[in-house]
């Protein structure tokens, strides 16, 4: 369990705030992951359906085994997400451990779901990339990821 959390379960046990979903019990690095990915797709204020189905497959084809699995753990995401509203928390709880690989390709995904309503707004491309630092990526890194999520939209749909 990060720092993190384990200063949230010692606020809400002293203060009797109630438990901040089991994330912050079970650390579960990819709740948060996908809870990023939901930021991404809330972030122009519009859930497209494009972005639905992507982050759908996304989650399907990397976190979970089918769609039913899927679709629940996005909705904890969501869920997850609408009570944390910081990226850098969701970040946080993701750990130091992982490899600047499996950051990319979260950045990369995000960028995916950025654009899977056939454009990337504004706001959007500054999430995307204020998400890339908060993972430790450097620009080149960050634009690399961004060619690597776009070369991969036809193989996404």
């Amino acid at each position: 369990m990060s720092l993190l959390a384990r200063l949230r379960a010692y606020a809400a046990e002293s203060f009797g705030l109630g438990s901040h979903d089991a994330v912050a019990e079970e650390g579960d690095e990819r709740l948060a992951a996908i809870a990023l990915l939901v930021h991404v797709a809330r972030a122009d204020g519009v859930l497209a359906p494009e972005e639905t189905e992507r982050l759908g497959r996304l989650v399907e084809g990397r976190f979970t085994q089918n769609r039913t699995e899927a679709e629940a753990l996005i909705a904890r995401a969501a869920a997850f997400d609408a009570q944390t509203r910081d990226m850098a928390q969701l970040v946080e709880m993701i750990g130091h451990e992982v490899g600047p690989e499996r950051r990319a390709r979260l950045l990369a995904m995000a960028w995916s779901v950025a654009g899977a309503d056939g454009s990337v707004h504004e706001f959007e491309e500054a999430l995307v990339e204020r998400l890339g630092g908060l993972l430790g990526l450097d620009e080149a890194a960050i634009g690399e990821a961004r060619r690597s999520a776009a070369e991969g939209q036809s193989a996404l749909g």
